[in-house]
């Protein structure tokens, strides 16, 4: 699972790009506890989400020029242009350039090789969320994608990451982590689309997983908030019981309760 010990390729920010940034907040609040606080008059409107006054995401106001609302992963770099470079020689691409942001750090927003879009974020000042692997916060990503070994290949050139596999109830899992810090690093996993046929029609992209302590009631919940259950909560073994959600403006997110690990 994620924690705030960033290192080089792993997710260190997440934003949620909206057509309705106070709904929302109003949404994300009633569901998680997160408090929306704007980044001032210079930020475009940009602010952020905090739980007990320590941010856990970004979120925006996006129009259809921007592409359909979603979450976007940001993982560290020591060199955003660098990295920029690496995409685009990986036969990825760079939709927003590398900029600075105020002195808080340079981002950059690049998509790989079967199109999905993720940030890159060299800290500044800011080195990234105050808060991952604790209810409320970010703790997994996952890339559906339409070719593991592709995927693989590009994010080890790009972030440097290993994958590895897994025994799964049913097969084997591809999970994620940075280069040479072992398994306990792991914080996310890629998925075959022909595997679900539900992501599969939406495409391929990046899942944010979201600890919580009880995901039966965050399902009921979002449900009364206006969002829709992509796939019911279900428990795993060895895992913990997630559920896959949709805010009222589409986009896709998931919680989980993690097992404690184990020895």
């Amino acid at each position: 699972m994620l924690t705030t010990r960033f290192v080089d390729g792993a997710p260190n920010w997440i934003d949620v790009g909206s057509p309705d940034l106070d709904g929302a907040a109003s949404f994300y609040g009633a569901l998680f506890g997160w408090r929306f606080v704007s980044a001032g008059p210079d930020a475009g409107g940009y602010g952020f989400f905090q739980l007990d006054g320590r941010t856990v995401a970004g979120g925006m106001r996006t129009g259809p020029e921007q592409g359909p609302p979603a979450w976007t992963v940001y993982f560290r770099s020591e060199d955003a242009q660098a990295t920029a470079k690496a995409a685009e020689e990986a036969h990825g691409s760079v939709l927003f350039q590398p900029m600075d942001v105020m002195g808080e750090g340079r981002m950059a927003i690049l998509a790989d090789r079967a199109g999905v879009p993720f940030g890159i974020w060299q800290p500044g000042r800011t080195a990234g969320v105050d808060m991952a692997g604790e209810p409320g916060a970010l703790c997994w990503v996952e890339l559906y994608t339409p070719d593991i070994a592709a995927a693989a290949a590009f994010y080890r050139r790009v972030l440097g990451l290993e994958t590895s596999g897994v025994p799964f109830p049913g097969g084997t899992y591809t999970c994620v982590q940075p280069d040479g810090a072992g398994e306990d690093a792991m914080f996310g996993g890629m998925v075959p689309l022909a595997d679900d046929p539900s992501e599969a029609e939406s495409g391929a992209y990046w899942l944010p997983y979201f600890e919580v302590a009880d995901t039966d009631a965050v399902v009921e919940r979002a449900q009364r908030l206006g969002g829709t259950v992509r796939m019911p909560a279900t428990s795993v073994e060895g895992v913990g019981r997630m559920a896959k959600l949709a805010d009222p403006y589409g986009v896709r997110f998931a919680v989980i309760r993690g097992e404690p690990a184990q020895g």
